[in-house]
């Protein structure tokens, strides 16, 4: 029966990496019984890289992508090409991400349309180097342009470009996650797990007496969850994400509210090994 891989985006142990070095973290992860990770907020360092590359090796961890923005002040894909694919490629890396549109050109079609059709040269220019450029969606992508969401225009203007859909953004826009992905089919090798559910509203004194207050709280109850402990149907994301030809199935949490993403991590695969995802990992 075919099958994928869960993994964890390791975005969320920047903080652990920081403290205790990319390979006492990925060791962590190896326990937690993980073999698969995705780069992202992690920096690029000889050091880091070095640490990460032989974690991979001693605890059968695969990096599975790396992350690298198209242009901007940070090391970036268009001025900074060779060092990236080295880096890649000294870490069997398969993927190179670019994690979101840069913030200066959010809400402008042309110039979104501009930076994809640049994005698009640098997966063709990746592609020539064995390297696939996948691009990761939020919310934003799902504005209207005469009807049509910004999601779908960027695909359609695009072919070697692949799409990282992350289900909890997709639900956040309003948009049904399993339909969505199935109409990606051959786009989406990388899917970001990220569970959605709404916190306690937690209601004080104060609150009741300032409307604003409370208005404030009330719409703001969206809460990033531990996979499993949120509202989507997972199982049935997962199973759509396979048929669309999904390989990489990342768990992400934005947030942790205050506990250990350790602890976070363990409790999203075990809920998932309860699904029946126990041999993905």
């Amino acid at each position: 029966m075919k099958k994928g891989k869960i993994g964890v985006q390791m975005m969320m142990l920047k903080g652990k990496v920081a403290e205790n070095g990319a390979y006492q973290t990925m060791k962590k992860l190896h326990e937690l019984g993980f073999h698969s990770v995705e780069v992202s907020q992690i920096p690029m360092t000889p050091e880091n890289v070095e640490e990460m590359r032989r974690a991979s090796k001693d605890f059968s961890i695969t990096i599975t992508s790396i992350t690298a923005p198209l242009d901007g002040d940070n090391e970036n894909l268009e001025d900074n090409f060779e060092k990236i694919v080295a880096d890649c490629k000294r870490l069997d890396c398969q993927f190179i991400r670019i994690g979101m549109l840069p913030v200066t050109i959010m809400g402008d079609k042309d110039k979104i349309m501009d930076y994809i059709s640049r994005a698009e040269k640098m997966a063709q220019r990746l592609h020539s180097e064995g390297i696939s450029l996948y691009y990761h969606t939020h919310h934003i992508e799902f504005e209207r342009y005469d009807g049509e969401f910004l999601l779908d225009i960027m695909k359609e203007n695009t072919s070697l470009l692949g799409f990282e859909l992350d289900v909890h953004w997709i639900h956040r826009a309003g948009v049904d996650p399993v339909q969505l992905i199935r109409e990606y089919k051959g786009r989406v090798a990388l899917i970001h797990l990220k569970d959605y559910r709404i916190g306690n509203l937690g209601l004080t004194a104060e609150d009741l007496q300032d409307r604003s207050k409370f208005h404030n709280k009330f719409i703001n109850l969206i809460e990033f969850a531990e996979v499993g402990e949120g509202n989507l149907n997972m199982p049935a994301i997962i199973e759509a994400s396979l048929e669309a030809g999904a390989e990489q199935f990342l768990i992400e949490q934005d947030d942790t509210y205050g506990r250990d993403p350790f602890d976070c991590l363990h409790d999203s695969a075990e809920n998932l090994r309860k699904m029946g995802y126990a041999d993905w990992f």
